[in-house]
């Protein structure tokens, strides 16, 4: 779990370590994350490790990831057809960029719009996408693992991708000024 602590973060996550959960497994740590650029927030979400030495049939192993990432999309995007199945890849995508070999796959992306009524008439309608995803570890490397999620939710927020090695690597801003999102 001390793996999972040292996981080298961009720039613009704050993280914290939870409470690990009990009655789940006899083994676990969990972490929140938020991805905040200029003061705003633009995602957030949860990480648990469980581990059970005995293992689990439903796991394929003696280790279980489960995630959740959500952000708020530009309402284009939650339109898209593909969208699910794109929210999917970010995952699957980002476990292959660092090298984190698991089995077991399996999840959900969700897309959900909000529009305020009555005393909430005048807010602005909200988009959001949400990924509950779970995988089991292969490779004995849980840093590869939380890597390979703080990148899903940087991806959900709308973040560009960093390079492999990305170290030191900041986005470009736009000609806006403000980052591209």
């Amino acid at each position: 779990m001390e793996e999972m602590r040292a996981a080298v973060l961009r720039p613009g996550i704050e993280i914290e370590e939870l409470p690990r959960p009990r009655n789940l497994a006899p083994f676990s740590a969990a972490f929140s994350a938020d991805v905040v650029v200029d003061d705003d927030e633009l995602g957030s979400g949860r990480i648990v490790l469980l581990h059970d030495p005995a293992g689990h049939e439903a796991w394929e192993g003696t280790f279980r990831c489960v995630t959740l990432s959500r952000a708020e999309l530009e309402p284009e995007m939650a339109t898209d057809p593909l969208l699910p199945e794109v929210g999917w890849t970010w995952l699957t995508e980002a476990l292959h960029l660092h090298g984190a070999r698991y089995t077991a796959p399996s999840g959900t992306v969700t897309r959900a719009t909000s529009q305020g009524f009555g005393g909430l008439e005048g807010q602005i309608a909200r988009t959001e996408i949400e990924v509950r995803a779970s995988w089991t570890p292969v490779d004995g490397d849980p840093a590869r693992h939380m890597a390979a999620w703080l990148d899903l939710l940087c991806t959900c927020a709308g973040l560009p991708p960093l390079p492999a090695g990305g170290d030191g690597v900041v986005p470009m801003p736009s000609r806006s000024g403000q980052r591209d999102r």
